[in-house]
């Protein structure tokens, strides 16, 4: 008994009033076909699943069709029937993948010459072209550019910068579009209704939004999803085959990332686990989330394509306002990492993991790290007990304003009013030209060392050993025991002393010489800081970040300014 055909094969669209989101194609071929003007060769370019091959196929029914030719073949004829069915002579299909030698394109120049057996034209449709080596292009030229009469060729291909450019210039190329999930929900209700299939909105959507533009991928899995449960396909039902990640999974991880919930976000990624969901899909499914979020944060409004029910598009918008759009941005970024070192061989739950804990805490990043630092450092500089630090918010951008107040003092006489000192970062700070002081280093060491180890952990490492000794005038010295003389000896390296002075100017904001020496045991840290007085304090903000003090107008007045 022979098998039934695929729901992609039986439904493939048959004249250019079935295709769907390729509108310049059709109208500029339709016109081409009522105009007698086809061109001997065409490129056809776009991602799979687009239609490339089934427009190559309706350009050949309109060119053979026993009613053409047409721009609209009948489908019944012997020669429709035969191209439908993949059985005729004077249709051929050649997968350039595995027909790529130069003895393969040898044998199609031999049977080109052939005319046609029963229809007007003669075509040759070449999927997958740019697989074709360059010396089969070479053997093919001449054939392609001064084909005999009435024969066709269609070249198709996903990768159009791999087609040599003397191909491309011998054939009129078309590109593609990848339809819109509209399109292609559009496609499944068709499809659905034709073969009897209860297929809910929010199933279709979601079929429609996981075949990412591919009408071949779609009806695939629509496919799949009959076998799985009969003549009705529920949402679980899509969820569980296609092992596409939960919806409340997705809002959930995010909210965490929105709230700073690092807990939150390793117990949405323990959830997944246990329910034996995968990890690397997971990521894919929450990039593609974070994707959504970016686009209604940015139109102010959940587009038709990325809508799958009402209420979860409600949600996604009430989300969309609620986290950050730097946030976002934030969790993209460690997304795609995450998903680059799970394509290097990293474990995809660790880097799910990661990433989820980065875009909570963005405090972890060195850059941020070495802010909060020296502003931890100012802050215990404060006489008495200091406050707590605070972080900012994640996502939030670096902070451009310090304040400080001094300390409090007696109340002044009514005529003299306690002035606010505030220090404001100009709009573009030149690099200051002295390099940092010694309690400076001895604070920002360890952050000094996290830019290094993103870099070069080997030498991270070894520049756990050092501590920073002294600064005389532009050189920082680094102190080592004589047990890790080897560790000195490799910081030493040209190319080791380079990646420490930009770490050291990336977390400073400062150059500076570097010199290294053995000390007699372990080096030991420098002792901690006096307290400061306020204005003391004033003067250390201004220092540590480039800022100018503003003072109140009635200050402003009597210093002349």
């Amino acid at each position: 008994m022979a098998e039934a055909p695929s729901l992609y094969r039986r439904h493939r669209p048959r004249t250019f009033a079935d295709v769907v989101g390729q509108e310049p194609v059709v109208r500029t071929l339709r016109n081409a076909v009522e105009q007698g003007k086809v061109h001997h060769a065409y490129l056809f370019v776009g991602s799979r699943g687009t239609g490339k091959t089934s427009m190559a196929k309706i350009l050949a029914a309109c060119l053979n069709c026993e009613r053409g030719p047409t721009t609209e073949p009948c489908g019944v004829c012997q020669s429709c029937l035969a191209i439908a069915n993949a059985t005729s002579l004077d249709v051929i299909e050649m997968d350039a993948a595995s027909n790529n030698s130069v003895d393969d394109i040898r044998e199609l120049r031999e049977r080109v010459a052939f005319a046609p057996v029963s229809g007007r034209h003669k075509v040759y449709i070449l999927d997958e072209a740019h697989m074709l080596s360059t010396q089969a292009w070479n053997a093919f030229l001449k054939t392609l550019e001064e084909p005999p009469p009435n024969t066709l060729f269609v070249l198709c291909t996903t990768e159009a910068q791999k087609v040599l450019p003397t191909v491309v210039d011998r054939c009129h190329r078309f590109d593609f579009a990848r339809p819109s999930a509209d399109q292609v929900a559009a496609v499944l209700g068709r499809v659905a209704q034709a073969e009897g299939i209860d297929l809910p909105d929010p199933a279709r959507a979601l079929i429609a939004r996981k075949a990412a533009g591919s009408f071949r991928d779609a009806l695939g899995n629509l496919e799949q999803l009959v076998t799985y449960s009969d003549a009705r396909i529920e949402l679980d039902d899509v969820l569980a085959v296609l092992g596409v990640a939960d919806a409340e999974l997705l809002f959930d991880a995010t909210a965490a990332v929105g709230a700073g919930d690092v807990p939150a976000a390793l117990r949405t990624v323990q959830r997944l686990s246990d329910s034996g969901r995968d990890a690397g899909q997971f990521l894919d499914d929450l990039e593609e989330h974070a994707r959504a979020l970016l686009v209604a944060q940015v139109l102010g409004e959940v587009p038709s394509e990325l809508r799958v029910t009402p209420e979860q598009d409600e949600r996604l918008a009430e989300q969309s306002r609620s986290v950050g759009r730097a946030q976002v941005v934030r969790l993209l970024d460690l997304l795609a990492a995450a998903m680059e070192a799970r394509k290097a061989g990293a474990d995809a739950r660790i880097q799910l993991e990661l990433a989820l804990v980065k875009a909570a805490a963005p405090d972890l990043d060195p850059s941020q790290r070495a802010l909060l630092a020296r502003v931890e450092r100012l802050e215990q500089a404060l006489p008495g007990d200091s406050p707590a630090p605070v972080e900012p918010p994640p996502g939030a951008p670096a902070p451009r304003r310090a304040e400080a107040e001094p300390e409090p003092q007696a109340p002044p006489a009514a005529s003299a009013a306690p002035a606010t000192a505030v220090a404001v970062a100009p709009e573009e700070a030149p690099e200051a030209a002295e390099p940092p002081d010694l309690e400076s280093m001895v604070a920002l060491w360890a952050p000094v060392i996290e830019t290094v180890h993103a870099r070069h952990s080997l030498l991270a490492a070894h520049l756990g050993h050092a501590r920073p000794a002294r600064v005389t005038d532009e050189t920082l010295v680094l102190a080592f025991a004589e047990a890790h003389d080897f560790s000195r000896r490799q910081a030493e390296e040209p190319a080791n002393r380079a990646i420490l002075g930009q770490a050291i100017q990336s977390v400073t904001g400062r150059s500076v010489k570097l010199a290294y020496e053995l000390r007699d045991g372990e080096p030991e840290a420098a002792e901690a800081p006096p307290a400061l007085s306020g204005d003391e304090l004033v003067e250390r903000v201004m220092a540590e970040f480039d800022a100018e003090e503003i003072l109140p107008d009635d200050d402003r007045e009597r210093e002349g300014r």
